[in-house]
């Protein structure tokens, strides 16, 4: 088949490390679709911070070297598997997984994986939604079990996560809190659904959030950055709050009896503990909020295959970070 001969290029990983790992290569096949499998042209693939723990072989699931990095490419259906139904060759879509790996020219999905992106947003933008918008909507609805009229506070509401969760949060009838740490970050916090933005750079402003909300306290807390937050929320929580966190970079020492008086818990997220139902689920708010127009990505840097190595750099040192970081393959 022709398919089998075309070569593309893509990054890969052959050991564990820094970013220096990041190998492009120009002379990989281009995978061939089989059973329930969908083949996707790559226009643009979303750069996660968990695909650097899992670069550095620090994270929990060690992936099989030689790998190909990113799980969230937004494109063309180039060629489909013969028991796929609901896609076929030109079909504008976006995922949630891949199986050989997003930061390629080509990708292969599992077709339950994939889905339609609304003519009502960009390919960069289909990148952006994967791991943001259904870890957020995990977080806020499946975790944190939230309810209208309850008060959120998203911690570096700035980000791919952070926004995804202040839009979600809004839509579903919450008071929307954010923090960020620059003034660009803080403007798009208040445009994509929080009420309020606080400045996480402030030495006072967890003050001004208790100001905000007053004696009941806040019920949700979103938390990119438990290994430095966590025992503030503690003591910003409301009774029955729940601090949901989505990410933490080291350990932190915090003090039990905070969570006594309030009954407050502290739950953690992964998504990929979603079942496919659940994965169905989160699709289908998620696409209702493309329709109705709340759901817009915010895409902020865009980086060449050439230049992956620094994009990995940059999503873990660079602080105030505004909108979706992505990989631009066209």
């Amino acid at each position: 088949m022709a398919t089998g001969q075309k070569l593309m290029r893509a990054i890969r990983v052959f050991e564990f490390g820094g970013p220096e790992v990041l190998k492009l290569q120009s002379d990989i096949a281009v995978p061939i679709p089989k059973d329930h499998q969908v083949l996707i042209k790559v226009h643009a693939c979303g750069i996660n911070p968990v695909e650097t723990y899992i670069r550095s072989g620090t994270y929990s699931r060690k992936a099989l070297l030689p790998y190909i990095p990113g799980s969230d490419v937004a494109g063309i259906v180039e060629a489909v598997g013969d028991n796929v139904s609901t896609f076929k060759k030109g079909d504008r879509v976006f995922t949630t997984s891949t199986i050989s790996g997003g930061y390629a020219e080509y990708a292969l999905a599992a077709d339950h994986t994939v889905y339609t992106l609304p003519g009502k947003l960009d390919l960069k933008q289909g990148a952006a939604i994967g791991i943001p918008y259904f870890t957020a909507y995990r977080a806020l609805l499946h975790s944190a079990r939230v309810k209208a009229g309850e008060s959120v506070v998203v911690h570096g509401a700035s980000g791919g996560v952070g926004l995804a969760a202040c839009q979600i949060a809004r839509a579903y009838g919450l008071k929307v809190l954010g923090t960020a740490g620059t003034e660009e970050g803080q403007n798009i916090v208040l445009q994509n659904g929080a009420h309020e933005v606080f400045n996480h750079r402030e030495p006072n402003y967890i003050e001004k959030i208790k100001k905000s909300v007053g004696e009941k306290g806040i019920d949700v807390i979103i938390e990119m950055l438990a290994n430095v937050n966590l025992s503030n929320d503690l003591n910003l929580l409301s009774y029955g709050g729940r601090v949901i966190v989505v990410g933490s970079r080291g350990p932190i020492e915090i003090n039990p009896r905070d969570t006594m008086a309030k009954e407050s818990s502290i739950i953690g997220v992964a998504l990929y503990s979603s079942t496919k139902e659940e994965f169905r689920q989160f699709a289908a708010a998620l696409q209702a909020g493309m329709e109705i127009g709340w759901l817009k990505p915010v895409i902020g840097s865009q980086y060449s295959l050439e230049k992956v190595a620094q994009a990995h750099k940059n999503i873990i040192h660079n602080s105030g970070t505004s909108g979706k970081m992505i990989l631009l393959l066209e």
